[in-house]
């Protein structure tokens, strides 16, 4: 079986051919952001003579390693972290052998703003091509070079380049065997919070059909003012001032090691919408869920969903499910509401037997996705034009002694259909030491091919399918 060879408009490139999937790696988008350009809009990439080889992946945006959470082995949503190069923004396509105006997917990874590649195994597209669809996964700028806001530059430079992303599909997919004129944007987590900005950006209308976002927030972005204490706390330790021409001579090793965590956002008028878990999103003066109540994205049709136990992440694997006390749950109803006493008695009427913990991981869950992602899904289902679905993910991971549960990540396994990637399983895999349900993953997986393929995901507008594992 001979390599398979596509001319994009950057030139030639030479995939490797599989039983179920052509594939190509780390092929450029965009021009790779050195110095200062890392601080600027995506620009075209220079053509390449030579037929480029895109049978390995390539590097990745600079990052901190951050592949553990707790007891918990992270390192299959997380992929390798900074693989050094400066070529980084790239899309990897997984195609049918026989493609032809096939679907388009196209996914944008999670990782807080500051982590996370198209080489992390979870994302794959094997499946995905199997089944029909051309899957597209796509690197942008992290940290300080993708969402710092620095007066002079343009801001959500990360999201600027998913944009640039989604231009070089509308013109390259079709040699792919893709159709351009149907094509899904979906991310989760961070990639889900930088799909719902998309969705609202003018931007990008037209360049994409259909969107999924997996545990996102639509209401995640930072104010002005909120993204100003980063960028004066991150000019600060690197002891210079906070400029575009300042920062633009600082290496990138030193932007990776900076400790940026812990900084208090809360302002006068606003809530960290990421609770102090990272010190990046998108900044911008209007949310996404408040463009689209006033019609942004109106006809794409729209997948909006969460896990039921999406906090159970950042608390289970490191032992605080178990040592939360009430001091805690009113600590992070403080942080997310004006009335914390009265937060944690709403939420305690909600769930009357849970534990501290559970209380704990209840608030946090909805504060980084739950009310975000209602938000948004009820703004794009009052403009009564593209559909509106639903969705909640409720099975739930052995992982952590049976503590990790319906978490936060856990669907995606299911959602790529991988459930046999072997670092997804045992005490410390995100699925845990049960066995996975299959099923589950023929449902998700094919509920989002389906969706991709027609726009309707096998379940009416009107309701919220969730995804037990009894299916």
């Amino acid at each position: 079986m001979s390599d398979p060879i596509v001319t994009t408009t950057g030139g030639a490139v030479r995939g490797r051919a599989g039983a179920n999937a052509h594939v190509f790696l780390g092929i450029p988008y965009a021009a790779p952001p050195n110095g200062a350009a890392r601080f600027a809009a995506p620009a075209p990439h220079e053509p390449w003579r030579h037929v480029r080889d895109a049978t390995r992946p390539g590097p990745t945006a600079p990052q901190p390693r951050r592949d553990g959470f707790g007891v918990l082995d992270m390192s299959p949503y997380f992929g390798p972290g900074w693989m050094p190069g400066e070529d980084y923004l790239t899309a990897s396509v997984w195609a049918p052998p026989n493609a032809r105006n096939s679907p388009v997917m196209v996914f944008v990874h999670g990782g807080g703003f500051v982590a996370g590649s198209t080489r992390s195994p979870l994302h794959h597209g094997t499946a995905f091509a199997r089944d029909g669809v051309v899957l597209v996964t796509v690197n942008y700028r992290l940290g300080i070079p993708g969402f710092l806001d620095l007066p002079g530059a343009p801001a959500n430079r990360g999201l600027l380049d998913v944009v640039a992303a989604l231009r070089w599909v509308r013109h390259n997919i079709a040699e792919f065997g893709g159709d351009p004129g149907n094509v899904t944007l979906f991310g989760q987590s961070a990639g889900a919070t930088i799909t719902s900005g998309v969705l609202a950006s003018p931007d990008a209308e037209g360049l994409f059909h259909r969107a999924i976002v997996q545990s996102g927030n639509g209401m995640g972005a930072f104010s002005r003012e909120q993204a100003a204490r980063v960028t004066y706390a991150a000019a600060d330790a690197l002891g210079i001032e906070p400029t575009v021409a300042d920062f633009a001579r600082v290496p990138d090793e030193r932007f990776v090691e900076l400790p940026l965590g812990g900084l208090d956002l809360r302002t006068g008028t606003r809530f960290d919408p990421l609770l102090g878990l990272s010190p990046f999103s998108l900044v911008l003066d209007r949310q996404p869920a408040e463009a689209v109540a006033a019609g942004a994205g109106a006809e794409v049709a729209l997948i909006v969903g969460t896990n039921t136990e999406e906090g159970n992440l950042y608390l289970a694997p490191q032992g605080k499910m178990a040592t939360s006390t009430d001091e805690d749950v009113h600590d992070i109803a403080a942080r997310v509401h004006a009335d914390p006493a009265a937060l944690v008695v709403r939420y305690r009427a909600r769930h009357p037997r849970a534990s501290p913990g559970e209380l704990r991981s209840a608030i946090m869950g909805d504060a980084l996705f739950g009310a975000g992602s209602r938000r948004l899904a009820e703004a794009h289902a009052a403009q009564g034009r593209g559909p509106t679905y639903a969705y909640e993910f409720a099975w739930r991971s052995s992982a952590v002694d049976g503590s990790l549960g319906a978490t936060h990540a856990v669907e995606l396994p299911y959602v790529f259909d991988r459930l046999d990637l072997p670092a997804l399983r045992g005490p410390r895999g995100l699925l845990g030491p049960a066995e996975p349900p299959e099923a589950l993953a023929a449902c998700m997986h094919g509920a989002w091919v389906r969706f991709a393929r027609t726009g309707d995901p096998g379940w009416a507008p009107s309701e919220t399918r969730r995804f037990t594992g009894q299916e």
